[in-house]
Order: structure tokens, then C-alpha cells, then sequence
């Protein structure tokens, strides 16, 4: 396996993350089932996953940059577990928060990923040859405008998840069942 190939794995996890994270956007924008504050941080948790990939991307292959990766999906798969948990035994009153996907709540799907890019990303790390400085950086020019467009794909995805959030919680803290959004009912904190 070569430094391309590791290069198009690394822009193939940044495009799986943006579509889990298009997701979460769907039905927050389109179902009007807004984020409660553990969502929000799973999907910080996704953008530094997304982030550290990225890094990799522009900066060359480091395993400074898997490690975030890394630990962001470490993080997301605890506050995704501490999530399920927290619906685990539901009354007859409480279904879990939000609608299911393909049988399963958006938390529990949110696990799957993390420990998923967890594995994909330990498996990438068994491939030493990518940390070699020779080749490291050498990736074709086609590939860099790809580099370039991941970069905006994750900024605007980060962009609307900070405009959202703003809107739903304001200067304040975020409801723990939020049922809209705080600015435009006039409340700021």
C-alpha cells in the first residue's frame, strides 16, 4: 500500500463523517428534532475526528494526527455510551431521544462510528511506510484539489453546526429537551 492509497482512505473517513454529520443535519433541519447538549458534543467529537484526517491531508501523515482522531472518537464513544445508557430502561414515557434510524437512535449509531473510525484508524497506523519523510508529502497535484475540497466540506459543515448551536442555546446554556430554537423565541440566555 502506497501514500496514495492511505491519502484517498484519509479523504474516504472525512466523506463517511461529513455524511454521518449531514444526517444529524437532516433531522435537525428537515424533522425539526433539535440536538440535546450530549448530540451537539458527539458532533464536536466528529469534527475533531473529521479534523485530524484532514491534518493528515494537508500537513502530511503523522501519528500525532491519527492520535486526534483518535482520542476525539475516544471522547465521542464515551458521551455516545453515557447517551445510550441514559435510555437504556425506558419508561413507558421515555422512548429514547428522537426518532430511530433504521431501527436505532442517532446516539447508538453515533457509537457504532466511533468505534468504528477507532478500528479503521489503529488498522491505518499498522502501515509504518506512511511516516517515511522521503514520500510522505508526495501526494499528485489532482489529489491536493481534493485535500482543498475536504477542507471546505469541513468548514462549512463545522460553520452550520456553530450557527445552529447559536441559535438553538443562545449565549447559554442548552436545554436538555430542546423543542426549538431559543434566538427566535427571544431568549439569548
Amino acid at each position: 500500500m502506497n501514500n496514495q492509497n492511505i491519502a484517498y482512505i484519509n479523504f474516504l473517513g472525512i466523506i463517511i463523517v461529513s455524511a454521518i454529520l449531514s444526517g444529524a443535519y437532516y433531522f435537525q433541519f428537515v424533522m425539526h428534532e433539535y440536538p440535546c447538549p450530549l448530540c451537539l458534543l458527539q458532533r464536536v467529537c466528529f469534527f475533531g475526528l473529521m479534523f485530524g484526517l484532514f491534518l493528515n491531508l494537508r500537513f502530511g501523515f503523522s501519528s500525532a494526527h491519527y492520535g486526534l482522531s483518535i482520542l476525539s472518537a475516544l471522547l465521542g464513544a464515551g458521551i455516545s455510551y453515557r447517551q445510550i445508557l441514559l435510555h437504556i430502561c425506558p419508561s413507558p414515557t421515555d422512548h429514547g431521544f428522537g426518532t430511530p434510524a433504521f431501527g436505532m437512535h442517532l446516539y447508538s449509531w453515533a457509537l457504532i462510528a466511533f468505534l468504528s473510525g477507532i478500528l479503521a484508524i489503529a488498522l491505518l497506523l499498522l502501515y509504518s511506510g506512511q511516516f517515511e519523510k522521503k514520500e510522505n508529502h508526495q501526494l499528485s497535484p489532482g489529489f491536493k484539489v481534493l485535500a482543498n475540497w475536504a477542507f471546505v466540506l469541513c468548514f462549512l459543515l463545522a460553520l452550520t453546526n456553530g450557527l445552529a448551536t447559536f441559535f438553538e442555546c443562545g449565549i447559554g446554556f442548552c436545554p436538555d429537551d430542546p423543542d426549538s430554537y431559543m434566538i427566535f423565541n427571544g431568549e439569548w440566555w
